[in-house]
């Protein structure tokens, strides 16, 4: 069922990559491709652009991320910070070049993921001295053998070449197993791979390697004990990037190669991969849906797969050995009314925590995509979950792990909301107290659409998982309320070891830590 919907859901990647003169002249490579008379040749890699309508490719896929974005950056450049002493530091990974992926139209109101995203994060930061107390990681681009670790070979020449060293390779390589593949003009003049995702010659691969290769760097840091945490403030995003297809405004998917990279370099067995972004990484699912040792666990709009990418269903659960290791909090219902912190917090009481400290993970990578965030148009979201919010569910996952947790940007794409909420990722990276949540908010039920949600997922998991089984949800009991019954029951438990431990046991669990549990016939 997965591989089928995967399969619908590609939309046709637009594929083989073509080496480009391009004209001095502003506009020039715009006018190029709209003009035959002055078509150029070039190497075999190019194939004739076939104009698309921004019509005619919403026809090609179940839904649209984009429709909407805010006003352009005019930020100045930011400044480099001299790092701190390493240590037992909070690591932040960035690096300019990121800045140059941008569509040639130099439209930013028509593409939503623009330089303006990290300049933005990157700026407030400093504003708030929140930078000068964590420690620099200078950036390098990702090797085409790390990028493989999730993605072809065909995928990662394609995406990760410009146009210079693609002309040094094999054209058989580039062409890979289709040379009917194609970027495709954009209304706005510019090259994508799809209406979502642009592509600029020049500077797209150095930028997307670039975001991979932050990425890896922080993690690595963290993993061997340099740094305690961090955030990659890096574009462009890589969730929805799958082995062979970039959609959505990704191609390399960062977190996925660095959680394979951590574990095949650096031996770290257990990784658990939160994903907050709004829309499903159907990337990140692919790359360890037969993974036990990855534990993917997303938090999406669903909406019963009428919302992008339409992936990420409550069943889909894991194949072979990697069953029960992939969990998707699929909140449907739309927006009537929108998910917000209770609903949240609440996946995290009742799924998240529960199942990650059974799990018990070595490493705890985020993506940490902020389109939840309230400001975002319903086509980019909808929902209404505070930057604040963020800051405490960060909190929450710090207690993994030994506190090894790495944040990497995913989407986001109001500017106000995405940097409200880098500011309160990092205070809880750093230890700082944080803006407490508004008491209401801890006295309020979730709403039906979120009970429903929730009772469908804890159902599932519970099949695998016995904290899940453990936990249920109590129907209309607000958060604090919740809270005090666990706590109560936690209390009862602990008066009743002494007693416990001298019964012995009829049988003994002798899975490993994290394993889930087999299904138990019905009685």
């Amino acid at each position: 069922m997965l591989l089928e919907q995967t399969a619908h859901l590609s939309w046709g990647l637009a594929g083989m990559r073509r080496s480009l003169l391009l004209p001095d002249r502003p506009g020039g490579l715009q006018q190029s491709f709209l003009e035959p008379q002055h078509t150029r040749a070039v190497s075999v890699r190019q194939a004739q652009l076939a104009p698309v309508g921004m019509e005619g490719l919403e026809k090609e896929r179940l839904v649209s991320k984009t429709h909407s974005s805010p006003a352009a950056s005019t930020l100045p450049h930011p400044a480099m910070d001299r790092p701190l002493r390493p240590g037992s530091a909070t690591g932040i990974a960035y690096d300019p070049l990121m800045l140059k992926h941008q569509c040639i139209c130099g439209n930013s109101t028509t593409h939503p993921e623009h330089a303006g995203r990290i300049q933005s994060i990157w700026s407030r930061l400093q504003e708030t001295g929140l930078l000068n107390k964590c420690e620099r990681i200078q950036g390098r681009k990702a090797s085409l053998e790390e990028i493989q670790l999730v993605h072809s070979e065909h995928h990662s020449l394609l995406y990760g070449t410009n146009p210079l060293d693609g002309q040094k390779l094999d054209p058989r390589t580039l062409l890979g197993d289709s040379s009917q593949k194609f970027f495709s003009s954009l209304p706005c003049g510019g090259l994508g791979v799809d209406s979502d995702t642009i592509w600029n010659e020049l500077h797209s691969s150095g930028a997307a390697r670039m975001a991979v290769g932050c990425v890896i760097e922080l993690a690595s840091r963290v993993a061997s004990g340099e740094l305690k945490n961090g955030f990659a403030v890096v574009r462009p995003p890589g969730h929805h990037a799958e082995e062979s297809t970039a959609m959505g405004f990704c191609f390399f998917n960062s977190v996925a190669i660095t959680a394979k990279y951590l574990r095949d370099q650096l031996n770290i067995s257990k990784i658990l991969i939160v994903d907050l972004d709004v829309h499903h990484g159907n990337g990140t699912q692919q790359a360890f849906y037969a993974d036990p040792n990855i534990l993917y666990i997303s938090l999406h709009r669903y909406d019963e797969g009428n919302f992008f990418p339409g992936s990420g269903a409550p069943n889909e659960v894991g194949t072979g050995l990697g069953e029960g290791y992939n969990i998707n909090i699929a909140w449907t219902g739309g927006l009537d009314p929108p998910m917000g912190d209770i609903e949240y917090l609440e996946a995290f009481r009742t799924v998240v925590k529960p199942v990650a400290t059974e799990f018990d993970p070595d490493m705890v990578l985020v993506s940490a995509g902020f389109d939840a965030l309230e400001g975002h148009a319903p086509p980019l979201g909808g929902y209404k979950v505070t930057a604040k919010c963020f800051g405490h569910l960060t909190k929450q996952l710090m207690t993994l792990a030994d506190g090894h947790v790495v944040l990497a940007l995913e989407g986001g794409h109001d500017l106000t909301a995405i940097c409200d909420a880098s500011e309160a990722c990092v205070n809880a990276l750093l230890g700082n107290e944080l803006e407490p949540l508004a008491e209401d908010v801890l006295h309020q039920t979730p709403n039906m659409n979120a009970v429903i949600s929730l009772q469908k997922i804890i159902e599932i998991q519970s099949k695998y998982w016995k904290s899940v089984r453990m936990v249920a949800m109590p129907r209309g009991c607000a958060l604090a309320g919740a809270q005090l019954q666990e706590e109560t029951e936690t209390v009862s438990a602990l008066a009743s070891l002494t007693v416990d431990v001298e019964q012995p046991f009829a049988q003994e669990d002798n899975r490993t830590a994290g394993e889930p549990m087999e299904e138990e016939p019905a009685l």
